[in-house]
């Protein structure tokens, strides 16, 4: 009897065991893919509210009445808004999940790319572009956290698939929107707002990451937290869809993130090498047309420079990682920037392809400085903060560029000044990043 009972009390709690167990491998496997799938799209879609923009600058200039300076307040829209709503990123991933704020990013794009050509006006405008570049603000800071937390061993990699992701959107939306506007009947507002299309097929896969309320997500974590490692794994993986929700939660920050030198260097450079790549997304375009280049000859030069980062964007990542110290490559991508500016300065047009070529290259310091984000902090939500300190106080050091390009181009007639403006920005660049690319953490100079 006894024996009888026992196998009848525990039978359905081994027979559920048994069934749960084939299925959680297949479950992690395809929720893990749903995450990489989600991870790209996101990509994709962190620059083409930008890039479109630059390709068709003065057609929108044109249309809304903007002088140069306020063409030049345009282009600077876009760390300004990643400067202030980035900062936020953690604050909101601690309180919704990772997953959930992403989503809720990727319906702020596609919301302000839809507005913003219909809003009648430079204000309307600039108001649907604060909206996307929301959006884009607390993507741009959650995804070094996302990878650093469901892919560990796999940062660099990740990095890598995330920044080749972020340059082909960013050089499709160069090179294709001028033939795409002109395809649609030549209407700039059609040519920008066709991208929220690529902006809500990203909100899909996030849906599944968006916390579960109630009580089901902390049986499931206390369920998974008895299984050992394979447990912390799921965890990973399942977390910001409501499983294991305490593992994807972003932990609250305790670090003193300004007593680190590293953080700061970090942070300089960020703002540097993002100063060098709006005034390259918002004004080289432009830079070739009043060469002589056709429009569309310009946004596919435009697009090369872009699309440089496709193959480079994944292989950088992989090489730091594997480096104790970035400075060389800080270096080489540094070199690479001067060259291509001093080319823009004595032949624009001639050279025109090897500078966008060169250029491209120089702008892949966004993927190297992504990848040093997540080496120059051991824990996730060390790299939450220091995430978010590098990019909203880098973001805020970048504002002033493009606006100060758009003033130098109109009160001096001409690119002189501001091409020697970005080549005497890439020296303390290089400088930086150096500094930043050093083989210490975060968290041990906060500390001393």
């Amino acid at each position: 009897m006894a024996s009888q009972e026992t196998r009848t009390t525990t039978s359905p709690a081994v027979r559920s065991s048994a069934a749960d167990e084939p299925q959680r491998p297949t479950t992690r496997a395809w929720t893990t893919r749903l995450l990489v799938v989600g991870i790209v799209l996101s990509a994709l879609n962190l620059r083409p509210a930008i890039t479109s923009l630059g390709a068709l600058l003065e057609e929108v200039r044109d249309g809304l009445g903007m002088s140069g300076s306020v063409a030049g307040l345009l282009t600077s829209v876009p760390p300004l808004c990643f400067a202030v709503f980035g900062v936020t990123a953690p604050r909101l991933a601690r309180r919704f999940g990772p997953g959930a704020v992403v989503c809720a990013g990727m319906v702020a794009i596609t919301a302000g790319l839809l507005i913003r050509p219909y809003a009648g006006g430079t204000a309307g405008f600039l108001a649907g572009s604060a909206l996307a570049l929301m959006g884009i603000a607390v993507s741009n800071v959650l995804m070094p956290v996302i990878v650093k937390r469901w892919f560990p061993d796999r940062v660099g990699s990740m990095t890598g698939l995330y920044s080749m992701a972020l340059a082909l959107g960013t050089a499709a939306a160069a090179a294709v929107t001028v033939p795409m506007t002109d395809a649609l009947g030549g209407s700039w507002q059609t040519g920008l707002a066709v991208w929220a299309g690529l902006a809500a097929a990203a909100v899909l896969p996030w849906i599944a990451f968006v916390r579960r309320p109630g009580g089901a997500g902390k049986q499931e974590h206390a369920r998974v937290e008895g299984t050992g490692a394979s447990a912390d794994a799921h965890a990973r993986v399942e977390g910001a869809g409501g499983s294991a929700d305490a593992h994807a939660r972003v932990q609250a920050p305790t670090l003193r993130i300004t007593r680190s030198r590293t953080a700061w260097a970090l942070a300089v450079f960020f703002g540097l090498q993002a100063t060098a790549a709006y005034i390259t997304m918002g004004w080289m375009a432009q830079i070739f047309r009043d060469a002589g280049v056709a429009a569309s000859t310009a946004g596919l030069l435009l697009a090369v420079t872009m699309v440089m980062g496709v193959p480079l964007a994944f292989v950088i990542p992989r090489v730091a990682a594997r480096l104790p110290h970035q400075g060389p490559i800080v270096l080489a991508l540094g070199a690479c920037g001067l060259a291509g500016y001093a080319g823009l300065y004595f032949a624009p047009a001639g050279g025109a392809w090897a500078w966008a070529l060169l250029l491209g290259v120089s702008n892949c310091a966004f993927p190297l400085a992504l990848t040093m984000v997540g080496m120059r902090a051991r824990s996730g939500a060390g790299v939450a903060q220091l995430s978010a300190f590098a990019q909203s106080t880098g973001y805020l050091i970048s504002i002033p560029g493009p606006l100060l390009v758009g003033v130098l181009y109109q009160h001096s007639g001409g690119w002189g000044l501001p091409i020697a403006l970005m080549a005497a920005l890439m020296v303390p660049q290089m400088v930086v990043g150096v500094v930043a690319g050093r083989d210490r953490t975060v968290e041990d100079e906060a500390a001393r």
